[in-house]
């Protein structure tokens, strides 16, 4: 790794772990569905350090070698191990006919699709659903809970960490993986490639919103709710 990336990690971290411990110090929130926010912001000064320093730096040096097929091939080959986790998701739910038209994307792009890296199946039918455990809890009468930022993962809630977990954990093939060093390289990948699609959209955000921590805070709440209700967008303020 270069010697100015380095040197770059250690001051970001340095300057992070000031703004956390100071943002640790105050955890009192207007808003009840974040109640620890100055924990929160504090983590979140944190990530937006180490994505300055580490991540942003690697997902731009990611998308500069990677070809722009090979780039969305690598997605679409994770995206088809995520849909493991959705059909395990679309069955909890209920969901009978969808989780048998996941299952048949899962077929075709493991198969046609080369493992995944060609997603085959949207264009004759089979389009990408969005479930995961978090959801399904929901889909359960389980509330959501405070809202959480997490260190590295951004933006979740008690309730959506608890999924977070499973989805990718015991829903995540890469985890059973028994060498080491492919196991690692494999989540090393998914996590820049997921890094590096959102580099752009990070740049809208810097440019869109004067509270950058608040603006996610609520784009969260609603996305989450868009994605329970299957797009019938509820009251988002559910604490």
């Amino acid at each position: 790794m270069p010697v100015g990336i380095l040197r770059n990690i250690r001051g970001a971290c340095s300057i992070a772990l000031v703004i956390f411990i100071g943002g640790c110090a105050t955890t009192g929130s207007g808003d009840p569905r974040d109640p620890f926010e100055g924990f929160n912001r504090g983590v979140y000064s944190f990530n937006q350090a180490v994505d300055d320093a580490l991540f942003d730096p690697l997902g731009k040096l990611y998308r500069t070698i990677t070809p722009e097929f090979v780039d969305k091939g690598i997605t679409n080959f994770f995206r088809n191990l995520n849909d493991i986790a959705v059909v395990a998701n679309d069955f909890l739910q209920l969901k009978v006919n969808q989780a048998f038209s996941d299952v048949s994307r899962i077929v075709l792009n493991s198969t046609i699709g080369l493992a995944g890296f060609f997603d085959v199946s949207t264009p004759i039918g089979f389009p990408k659903h969005d479930e995961d455990f978090g959801q399904t809890l929901a889909f359960w009468g389980i509330g959501s809970g405070p809202y959480v930022m997490l260190p590295l993962f951004g933006p979740t809630t008690v309730r959506d960490a608890t999924g977070l977990a499973v989805d990718r954990g015991v829903l995540n093939p890469v985890f059973y993986v028994n060498v080491a060093e492919l196991q690692a390289g494999l989540l090393t990948l998914n996590y820049i490639d997921f890094k590096s699609d959102l580099l752009s959209g990070k740049k809208l955000l810097g440019e869109a919103a004067l509270d950058e921590y608040e603006f996610l805070k609520n784009a969260y709440f609603e996305k989450r709710a868009n994605q329970i209700s299957d797009g019938a967008a509820p009251d988002i303020s559910e604490p």
